[in-house]
């Protein structure tokens, strides 16, 4: 039988232990921080500042709780595979102002029904896989990055959500078509232009030039052939002229049989 005492201590206990897994939770959230970032919360969400930390790479030890992750103005140069993996309550990644080369093909995986901003802009990207984007449903800003505008890109821009405030940003620094360099990419598929249409010509192209090599060689081959058995044919013919007849020969023999 608990005592009147005792019960009015057990919502008391019952209390500080709430509060305790709370303070305790948050350490914990805390104490996952990487050094090289700032955690915080923000309306219940899970804050991380890694802005201007001068980071290679992203950070492989953040919180799993994270929604908001920013790691602008450093010097990351790829996105690896599985890079957000772990991160499945993430809805804003801010990647902008690095030197980001190169994006895998699985690097937002894990991410994809979460996120709903994705930063890229103002990075040397000039192309990323098909497979980059794959059922991403977030707003992209892909601006100020060196584009090389072909049938990849234009495959991949078709499966995008670009940031309306930065679409006319997405610039071709480079083209298949050198009359697009330096034009807005949106700008030109609007026109009409189609790459992937380069892209099979130049391919067609390639493998006209190459079978024209292949049968040029063999031509070449049968010509030297020819010619070669030719001069062995016409040598052989002069030696067989060189060589004495039946009938020189018979009189030689007469002639020594006279002799004897």
């Amino acid at each position: 039988v608990i005592s009147p005492a005792s019960a009015k201590l057990v919502p008391r206990m019952l209390g500080f232990a709430l509060l305790w897994g709370v303070i305790l939770l948050h350490n914990a959230s805390v104490a996952a921080c990487p050094s090289s970032c700032h955690c915080m919360e923000k309306n219940g969400l899970t804050v991380v500042q890694c802005m201007s930390r001068n980071l290679e790479r992203i950070p492989p030890d953040l919180p799993r709780d994270t929604v908001v992750l920013l790691l602008a103005a450093n010097h990351i140069t790829h996105i690896p595979n599985h890079a957000f993996r772990e991160l499945h309550y993430l809805q804003e990644l801010d990647l902008s102002n690095n030197d980001i080369e190169t994006v895998d093909m699985g690097a937002f995986l894990g991410v994809s029904d979460s996120l709903l901003v994705l930063d890229l802009s103002n990075n040397h990207i000039q192309s990323v896989p098909k497979e980059a984007f794959a059922r991403l449903r977030a707003k992209i800003s892909l601006s100020n990055n060196p584009w090389h505008c072909e049938c990849t890109l234009q495959e991949v821009l078709r499966e995008l959500r670009l940031d309306p405030e930065t679409v006319n940003e997405v610039i071709c620094h480079t083209a298949v078509q050198e009359e697009y360099a330096g034009k807005p990419v949106i700008q030109v598929l609007d026109s009409g232009i189609n790459f992937c249409n380069f892209h099979h010509k130049t391919t067609d192209v390639a493998m006209f030039v190459t079978m024209f090599g292949w049968f040029t060689m063999v031509i070449a081959y049968v010509i030297y052939y020819v010619r070669h058995n030719q001069e062995d044919a016409r040598r052989h013919l002069e030696y067989l002229k060189s060589l004495p007849s039946n009938s020189q020969i018979s009189k030689d023999f007469d002639t020594i049989s006279t002799v004897l």
